[in-house]
């Protein structure tokens, strides 16, 4: 009996972080199917990108709000992970790689500014979470390079971020558009005298 309890109490474990994976893969299955198509690309094509079935997916996500909340989410993760920046480099070296990764997550959301907007279920606390979880990120990103005196004092993160994002809005509507030359020029202003 005895030795029964260690092998039934690691199976379970093991199945959970199993399924865990299986739902980061189609998170991140799904993330590369909306960048490619948008937010209505279709359960197959999602399905087929992750290498399971269909019912795989709406076993973990059973309407479509659910999935693109979810793939939301995960990349809200990543996201705010990702403030560490630059390896080895200056303060306004981690807050220009963070603003890159920033403006890629707003350019490739194809659909998900209607969806953040929506009063669908699911989507209205979308946009509140964003601003929650990613303004403090910016916010500490600007103290370190202002304390640095990398960048201006007087610069908020909510002007910053609003403004990234007003830069990137016009990315799919013009082809020629550069968003990130602008965001580039952007930053550049933010620079304190003699802050590199």
């Amino acid at each position: 009996m005895p030795g029964k309890t260690p092998a039934t109490s690691g199976a379970g474990p093991r199945k959970r972080s199993d399924a865990r994976r299986n739902e980061q893969a189609l998170l991140d299955a799904a993330a590369a199917a909306f960048v490619a198509t948008g937010i209505d690309a279709t359960v197959r094509e999602i399905a087929s990108r992750a290498g399971v079935g269909i019912a795989t997916i709406y076993r973990h996500f059973p309407t479509r709000a659910d999935l693109v909340v979810a793939v939301f989410r995960h990349q809200l993760d990543a996201l705010a992970a990702a403030s560490d920046g630059a390896d080895g480099g200056t303060p306004l070296d981690a807050l220009r790689s963070w603003v890159g990764r920033f403006a890629d997550f707003l350019i490739t959301k194809h659909g998900l500014a209607e969806a953040l907007h929506s009063d669908q279920a699911g989507f209205e606390s979308l946009h509140a979470e964003f601003v929650d979880r990613l303004l403090p990120v910016l916010d500490a990103l600007l103290q370190d390079c202002a304390k640095n005196g990398q960048v201006r004092e007087d610069v908020r993160a909510y002007d910053l971020m609003l403004a990234i994002g007003n830069l990137c809005i016009g990315a799919d509507t013009f082809p020629d558009y550069r968003s990130r030359d602008m965001i580039d020029l952007l930053l550049t202003g933010l620079t304190a005298p003699g802050g590199h």
